[in-house]
């Protein structure tokens, strides 16, 4: 199983704790989703997140076909970090880790998601001719949207 890895960065011009309040807020999702995806949460989001959390969403991320998309809170470091994982969704296999590093002039966020593609080499090929390129549109539109939001609140 090959395991790729996207990182991004962001700076949000905000104290960590207001960065973090935030992100840890399950309900923000929706707003930091760009309509491409037709992400559908399919229960109300939580405002809170905790660990042992699952999430189920429906997304159609290509050719309008529908999936399905359940992942799991593992992880949580207070104020600092959380982990999701795939439980079961379009990828063999997915974490995506959020991590806050406070500095002088704001906060730092840093996405990390380590994943693999389902179907062998044809998921392979499929990842080299779009899946990537989708993967890195929905981190830039999620950064446009975060920024957004801190620059409004």
């Amino acid at each position: 199983m090959k395991i790729y890895t996207l990182t991004t960065t962001q700076h949000l011009p905000v104290p960590q704790q207001k960065a973090w309040d935030f992100l840890s807020n399950p309900s923000q999702l929706e707003n930091i989703t760009s309509s491409d995806l037709s992400f559908k949460p399919v229960h109300p989001l939580p405002q809170k997140l905790k660990e042992g959390m699952t999430f189920r969403y429906q997304i159609r991320p290509f050719l309008g076909l529908r999936m399905n998309w359940q992942t799991e809170i593992t992880r949580i470091e207070e104020g600092s970090m959380f982990i999701d994982i795939q439980r079961s969704g379009p990828f063999r296999y997915w974490q995506h880790e959020h991590r806050l590093i406070q500095k002088t002039d704001g906060t730092e966020m840093r996405d990390t998601v380590d994943y693999a593609m389902p179907f062998s080499i044809f998921g392979n090929i499929a990842h080299r001719i779009f899946i990537r390129k989708m993967l890195e549109d929905i981190f830039e539109y999620r950064k446009r949207a975060i920024a957004t939001y801190f620059e409004n609140n």
